[in-house]
């Protein structure tokens, strides 16, 4: 009976006693490595390696990826950056290289040797004037910036090329010195603007899980990088082939043409998700075609870079961001229009085989894609029945727009385009 009774008190005693701590240490296990991991006393984490087994070229590849790539890549960014990236670096590589041919054909025509005191000098003297009036005149662009900038993106390299074409030029002409090379700085410094603007946008439409700043951060790793290759290679060349003016004026545009086409491709392969007149024309144009709506993705090599405010016909041969005085003509019009569309944030007219939409100011990219659809509707009405534009045709496709608007903006919105604003670049827009 004892024994039974203690059996019991030491069964209870058991289960009453707390558990045991558990470990300071645990081991993570991850492919082919495998790690310690511990707090110290000062409650900080420590990792060490305990087994390595990955090879020699996949360690060198991983440790690459941490260190110029966002964390998660592939799956953190959208599609296309790593073609994106790939231009970049080539893009920084020739545009470095450019550089020091520029640089050292300055220091040629204002007669100095070439040494680093004295290219700073001169550098600092340009910077100061002509740079900053082009910086300055740039900066006043940037609501147009905002709508292409990917075609801005673009600009800004042509005019940096050019500028540094221009140093390139200068020993030719010793004499207008200070002129050509402070042209050269004003195109460069409008160039600096146009490219620093355009660089969130272009990042924003590959970020996909709130990774902005890693994306930023490596894309400057990356440009970095191929800077220093391209600062090597240009002082390579310079003291080689192009040690003269005939070599400069032979591998200098080869750079150039390197220089742009890798920028186009870079701006080809990001798929922006706002809003701005050329993207909402192929998205409505897409749809009345087919009935689907087209992703960011499926548009950015469709995009015209060289001439984004093309109409597109099949979408209404739209023109927006015209001022009033110029899309309606005369007041008896604008009051048919009003009370044509009475609740809306936008209005159509259609004169001329063109559409000019007019947007109230405080008008969404919704509200610019139901314009767009009366408009791509109305269109497509006249060219199907003969009949001319007037108020009975805009009434018909309005009530069109009217029954497949639900359904056409859902698609929008599941394609991962940003309806929220629609940026047209003018800043023109009408308030009652």
């Amino acid at each position: 009976m004892d024994s039974l009774l203690d059996r019991k008190k030491k069964k209870t005693k058991e289960r009453e006693r707390p558990p045991p701590p558990p470990p300071d240490f645990w081991v993570e296990t991850s492919d082919s490595v495998s790690q310690i991991c511990r707090f110290d006393s000062n409650d900080r984490l420590t990792v060490k390696t305990l087994h390595d087994s990955r090879p020699i070229y996949q360690k060198i590849v991983e440790s690459f990826l941490n260190k110029f790539f966002p964390y998660g890549y592939p799956h953190s960014v959208n599609e296309g950056y790593l073609t994106y990236t790939q231009f970049r670096a080539l893009q920084h590589f020739s545009s470095a290289a450019l550089s020091v041919l520029s640089t050292q054909s300055l220091l040629f025509a204002a007669g100095l040797r070439p040494t680093p005191a004295q290219a700073t000098a001169v550098s600092w003297i340009l910077k100061d004037g002509m740079q900053h009036a082009g910086k300055l005149l740039c900066s006043s662009m940037g609501a147009r910036m905002d709508s292409e900038p990917k075609s801005w993106r673009i600009l800004a390299d042509v005019l940096y090329d050019l500028g540094t074409g221009l140093e390139v030029l200068s020993p030719l002409c010793p004499h207008l010195f200070l002129e050509v090379a402070g042209l050269g700085n004003f195109a460069k410094g409008m160039a600096v603007v146009a490219a620093r603007a355009t660089r969130l946008p272009i990042y924003s439409s590959f970020a996909r899980e709130g990774n902005l700043s890693d994306l930023f951060a490596k894309g400057e790793a990356i440009s970095t990088l191929f800077n220093v290759v391209g600062l090597g290679a240009g002082i390579q060349l310079a003291s080689t082939v192009c040690s003269s003016m005939q070599g400069k004026l032979i591998v200098g545009p080869l750079l150039s043409a390197l220089h742009i086409y890798s920028v186009v491709q870079e701006m080809r392969a990001a798929p922006v998700n706002t809003l701005n007149p050329q993207r909402t024309a192929m998205v409505v144009a897409d749809f009345v075609k087919s009935g689907k709506v087209s992703s960011p993705a499926d548009l950015r090599y469709r995009e015209n870079l060289l001439f984004p405010n093309r109409l597109i016909e099949e979408a209404g041969n739209v023109v927006v961001g015209q001022p009033i005085r110029k899309a309606i003509k005369k007041p008896q019009k604008l009051k048919e229009l009003r009370e044509a569309f009475p609740n809306e944030k936008f209005l159509v007219n259609r004169r001329s085989e063109k559409t000019y939409m007019l947007l109230e100011q405080s008008a969404t990219g919704e509200d610019a894609l139901r314009g767009w659809l009366v408009a791509a509707f109305a269109a497509e009405m006249e060219r199907s029945s003969g009949r001319g534009s007037g108020q009975a045709v805009l009434h018909e496709a309005y009530e069109k727009m009217e029954r497949v608007f639900p359904s056409f903006v859902a698609q929008v919105k599941a394609k991962g385009w940003y309806t929220d604003q629609f940026l047209d670049g003018s800043g023109v827009r009408f308030a009652y």
